[in-house]
C-alpha cells in the first residue's frame, strides 16, 4: 500500500505540473504488499457496511475466505487492522479527489475540482470516501488510537483545502483579508452536509445545494473594488485657514 492520504509537504503550485505532497517514493509492490492491499480493500468495502468497530479479523477472514492466522500474520492484531482500513480508505479518497484536483489551474479552478470530485465520490458511493466520513460519527465521542488516528485524516484533508483556498488569495482571485482556514472549514460544513443530504435525507437537489453555497462562499469572499481617491473639494468652497484676526 503507497504513503497515506494528504502527507506533509505543500501543495505543488506549478502550472502545467502537480507535485504531489500526498505520497513518497513509489517502488514495486511485493507479493505480500499486494496481497496485503487486496485485502485492505476488501475490509473498507466492509468497515463502510458494519462500522469500522464491527470490522474484526474474524470477520474479514470470513469474507475474504483467508484463515484467521493468515490475516493476522499481515496486521497482528484488530486495532492494527482498523487502523490499516483508516488510512487506506483516506488513500482511496485522495487518489479519486485530491491528488487529481491538483492537476487544475492553482486558485478557484483548482477549489471547484476538488468541490465536484468531492461530490462525485459521495453520488457514487466510493467505499473510502463513505467510510472517512462515516467513521468520523462513528468515533467522535470514542477516544482512543482509532479516533486519534481519523482526526489526523480529517486534519490533513482540511489543511490542504486551506492550501488550496490560499492559492486562490495568491491569485488574486479571493480578498487578500481571507480567513482560509476558516473559508475550508465553511467548504468542509458544505460537503459533510451533502454527504447528510443526499445519503440519510435523500435529497435530489443535495448536490446542486451543495454548489450553490461554495459559489456562495466564493462571492463572499471576492476582492472588493478599491475606493476611489477622496476628490479636493472646489476651489469656491475651500475652508480658509484660520488667522489670527479671527480670534
Amino acid at each position: 500500500m503507497r504513503g497515506g492520504g494528504w502527507g506533509r509537504g505543500g501543495v505543488g503550485s506549478g502550472e502545467g505540473k502537480v507535485r504531489s505532497c500526498y505520497f513518497w517514493g513509489v517502488r514495486a509492490a511485493t507479493k505480500g504488499e499486494r496481497t496485503r492491499e487486496a485485502i485492505l480493500e476488501r475490509a473498507v468495502e466492509e468497515a463502510v457496511r458494519s462500522g469500522i468497530e464491527g470490522l474484526t479479523i474474524g470477520s474479514l477472514a470470513r469474507s475474504t475466505g483467508m484463515s484467521k492466522s493468515g490475516l493476522f500474520a499481515h496486521f497482528g492484531s484488530k486495532e492494527s487492522l482498523q487502523l490499516a482500513v483508516l488510512e487506506t480508505a483516506a488513500t482511496q479518497f485522495s487518489d479519486a479527489v485530491v491528488v487529481p484536483a491538483l492537476a487544475a489551474p492553482r486558485g478557484l479552478a483548482r477549489l471547484r475540482r476538488l468541490v465536484e470530485l468531492w461530490l462525485e465520490c459521495g453520488c457514487s458511493r466510493m467505499p473510502g470516501g463513505c467510510l472517512v466520513v462515516k467513521a468520523g460519527m462513528e468515533l467522535d465521542d470514542r477516544p482512543g488510537p482509532l479516533r486519534d488516528h481519523l482526526r489526523d485524516i480529517h486534519a490533513r484533508l482540511a489543511a490542504s483545502l486551506a492550501r488550496i483556498v490560499a492559492g486562490a488569495v495568491e491569485e488574486g482571485e479571493l480578498d487578500p483579508a481571507t480567513d482560509t482556514t476558516r473559508f475550508a472549514a465553511d467548504v468542509y460544513a458544505v460537503m459533510l452536509g451533502f454527504y447528510h443530504s443526499h445519503r440519510l435525507l435523500e435529497d435530489p437537489r443535495a448536490h446542486e445545494r451543495a454548489i450553490a453555497a461554495v459559489e456562495a462562499l466564493v462571492t463572499a469572499a471576492r476582492p472588493t473594488r478599491a475606493r476611489p481617491p477622496a476628490q479636493p473639494a472646489p476651489e469656491g468652497r475651500r475652508r480658509r485657514p484660520q488667522t489670527e484676526d479671527d480670534s
